[in-house]
């Protein structure tokens, strides 16, 4: 099947964007095009849709937590510059994306030019807010925002800068917009506030920022900042309070993740005994060195983020996708035939009960009036048999149909418990729907020529990974002329 035009602008746009910045990703574009051929014959995928548009192809660090926490103070001074507005209240409402600009004067941009824009990581997540938050799509420019800046410590990544995460009347889209970029951030800022030092009135936040979290298998992608921690060095017990919040992360079962203190060196709150600001500078400055470390890391963690969403989605697909179809076409299968031997056994029962009541049986003989006189008509028996085998077809279908109505709820579960890539529900409907019988196929579009296109895809994200490897790392310490 051959993508759609749209897909192909969006391919060429990739293409143009990583032609000198990363060849390595290049190629993996081609590799996406296989994987995305095999899930479009599957209904997986629309004609226009590509699993390379549900990836962040820039290095992309996110920065999340409870409005005042520090957020925003904390890009500014990583910028150098005021771009985000401070303060002890929820002083945006709106998620922010940051990116390069030459342009000395930043600019403000509305989110639709994220929503239509592959490129960025919110490309069509209107679609998804629609889905919780029924007419919200429509209002894109209330959840989004672009911002540029021409900080070099921003050229080559992109900064999601969130609204408080326990802010706005908006917030079952703001949660699927946070797991959103969580799924696809290389690194994961998550800030806690030390000036509030009893995480118990933040158990929400806690449950969605840390629970949710330690059981992914990118863990070690979150890090925990309890930011401001300057405030404590009016009573001189920044342990006590960082002991708090290590407890309550604790609770959580927080056991991946790296936890620092911070606090801004510009907006602090300024300390006058001098070997107390030694000791939280030596602290702070430490822990900021680490942060900004694995920041300058992000493009070194994308490349093998995008190569393992490669691999993950050709492998979801053979492993988790296909099955979940194989047994929902089962189901389907199973539910036909009990509904057409329960609808034809009453046809047929209702058949006898009607033609031995009418007197149509001689013995054994079944000789109505009406059947013999059909016998003196030229053809008579051949059309009745033609129509009686159309009716039983046609039933047939529609006893398909009602029982693919009952799978379709199990198909629905499975696909939110599993969250895979790619919409199983319209692949269970292209194996149920147009004219498809129980009696013949298997899983659409799954055979041995997909089977072998996502094993060779499977093996280029061996060799993808094999080169970022040689590229980032040299274990035998020689030289590399």
């Amino acid at each position: 099947m051959p993508a759609s035009s749209a897909a192909e602008q969006r391919f060429t746009s990739l293409g143009a964007h990583l032609e000198q910045e990363n060849p390595i990703l290049l190629s993996a574009i081609q590799s996406f095009r296989e994987v995305d051929r095999v899930a479009q014959r599957m209904a997986l995928l629309s004609p226009d849709d590509s699993y390379a548009s549900q990836v962040a192809w820039w290095p992309l660090i996110s920065v999340l937590g409870t409005f005042s926490s520090g957020k925003s103070t904390f890009l500014n001074d990583f910028l150098g510059e005021k771009l985000q507005r401070t303060g002890n209240q929820a002083v945006d409402d709106r998620f922010t994306v940051i990116c390069y600009s030459p342009e000395t004067k930043g600019q403000a941009i509305p989110g639709v030019a994220l929503d239509a824009d592959p490129r960025f990581p919110f490309y069509q997540i209107s679609r998804d807010i629609e889905q919780v938050a029924k007419g919200e799509g429509r209002r894109i420019d209330s959840y989004l925002q672009l911002r540029t800046s021409s900080s070099e410590r921003l050229r080559g990544k992109i900064l999601i800068d969130s609204p408080g995460f326990d802010a706005d009347a908006q917030r079952n889209a703001t949660l699927r917009i946070t797991d959103h970029i969580m799924d696809l951030s290389d690194l994961v800022l998550v800030f806690f506030d030390a000036r509030h030092p009893e995480p118990g009135a933040m158990q929400d936040t806690l449950e969605h920022l840390v629970a949710r979290t330690i059981k992914r298998p990118d863990a070690d992608k979150f890090l925990y900042i309890l930011s401001q921690i300057d405030t404590a060095a009016r009573e001189d017990n920044p342990e006590e309070v960082i002991a708090a919040w290590q407890r309550a992360l604790g609770e959580k079962g927080l056991t991946a993740g790296r936890f620092y203190s911070i606090y801004s060196p510009s907006a602090g709150v300024p300390i006058t005994d001098e070997t107390l600001r030694r000791r939280f500078e030596t602290k702070r400055d430490a822990d900021l060195a680490e942060i900004h470390a694995r920041i300058d890391r992000v493009e070194v963690e994308r490349a093998y983020r995008i190569v393992g969403t490669l691999d993950k989605t050709a492998k979801d697909i053979r492993e988790r996708a296909v099955p979940i179809l194989a047994e929902a076409r089962r189901m389907w299968q199973r539910r036909t035939l009990w509904l057409d031997a329960i609808a034809f056994g009453l046809l047929f029962a209702f058949f006898l009960y009607w033609s031995i009541g009418s007197g149509h049986w001689q013995g054994l003989s079944y000789e109505p009036q009406w059947l013999l006189a059909l016998k003196t008509v030229s053809y008579g028996p051949e059309v009745l048999a033609a129509l009686l085998i159309a009716l039983a077809v046609a039933a047939h279908f529609g006893m398909c149909h009602l029982s693919a109505l009952t799978v379709r709820p199990w198909v629905r579960r499975r696909a939110a418990a599993e969250d895979l890539r790619g919409d199983l529900v319209a692949a269970f409907h292209a194996n149920t729907g147009k004219l498809r019988s129980v009696f013949f196929g298997g899983v659409r579009g799954w055979g041995s020529r997909a089977q072998r296109r996502l094993a060779r895809v499977r093996e280029e994200c061996d060799t993808y990974v094999q080169t970022l490897n040689d590229r980032f790392t040299n274990p035998s310490g020689r030289d590399a002329g």
